[in-house]
């Protein structure tokens, strides 16, 4: 058993961490900015809470952080009552935000200055793939942090891989992203299709499931996509800040992404509909308003 401090009970660090708790047996400790659901946290999964990220951190072998973007990693990481401050020697910090490469090479940095290690760690899988522990994790960082962390990640995932040096589970994270939003879109427009042709969805589904078009998103996700309905845990909001970050890194390495920038602006007009917070699935909406 570790001592873990795990940071930020979103929509996906709320279970994640009590996965941690439950299913890998740790002694683990959270901390989360609105007290209220850390408190609820802590008596769901009989852990215990912290005041701060620093207050979390202390002692800790393993140090998870889970929030929105760069911004809130580096607030609780390095900002006052950061986790860093009090990051022990031997340590592992391990990030599951959905970040930059940049400051995944920052924080690897600045916790290596403290003796302690540090993996970018991003997730795939949605809310339903953190409610039951089934997550995919791409990981950046030396392989002795790598090896000391994996059977605690474990514990939420059904895949964890190295990737490479610090910021290959965010770069790796991106590309995942990139083919997302082609697939989504390409469902999206199939069903619309097959709906204006006047098919029976539910037989076409069946049928191109079992061909060269099956997917994730498919298998998951074109039942509640035909009866509109779009509140799976993954935002608009959010997908296209993760794309921000694509964009971003594609400007310095010189990749030409013209499906991704399109979809980007797909979601833009999901969000003029009002649909920032409808999940991702959502860009059939944006079909059957302009049909």
């Amino acid at each position: 058993m570790s001592k873990v401090a795990f940071i930020g009970l979103g929509v996906m660090g709320y279970r994640m961490a009590g996965h941690i708790k439950l299913r890998g047996g740790h002694d683990v400790v959270v901390f989360n900015r609105t007290k209220a659901k850390a408190e609820a946290w802590a008596e769901r999964f009989a852990g215990s809470i912290a005041a701060t990220p620093a207050a979390a951190a202390e002692g800790a072998d393993f140090v998870f952080t889970c929030v929105g973007n760069d911004e809130d990693l580096r607030d609780v990481t390095l900002g006052e009552d950061g986790a860093f401050s009090t990051l022990k020697p031997g340590a592992v910090a391990i990030d599951n935000t959905t970040a930059s490469a940049k400051i995944a090479r920052e924080l690897n940095g600045l916790a290596k200055e403290r003796g302690a290690g540090f993996l970018d760690a991003p997730v795939s899988g949605g809310q339903s793939g953190a409610e039951s522990g089934a997550l995919t994790v791409m990981v950046g960082g030396d392989e002795v942090d790598f090896a000391k962390a994996e059977p605690v990640i474990s514990a939420y995932a059904k895949t964890v891989n190295l990737i490479g040096p610090s910021g290959s589970g965010q770069l790796t994270k991106m590309a995942n992203q990139i083919c997302i939003a082609g697939l989504i879109e390409g469902l999206a427009e199939a069903i619309h299709f097959a709906t204006r042709a006047g098919l029976d969805v539910t037989k076409v589904i069946e049928t191109i499931s079992k061909g060269a078009a099956q997917s994730w998103q498919m298998e998951n996700r074109w039942q509640t996509m035909i009866e509109g309905k779009f509140d799976f845990g993954f935002a608009v909001d959010w997908v296209r800040k993760d794309f921000a970050l694509v964009f971003d890194e594609a400007s310095r390495n010189g990749a030409s992404l013209p499906v991704t920038e399109l979809v980007d602006q797909f979601y833009a007009d999901v969000q003029a509909m009002g649909g920032s917070r409808w999940d991702t699935s959502s860009l059939i909406a944006r079909l059957e308003r302009k049909a």
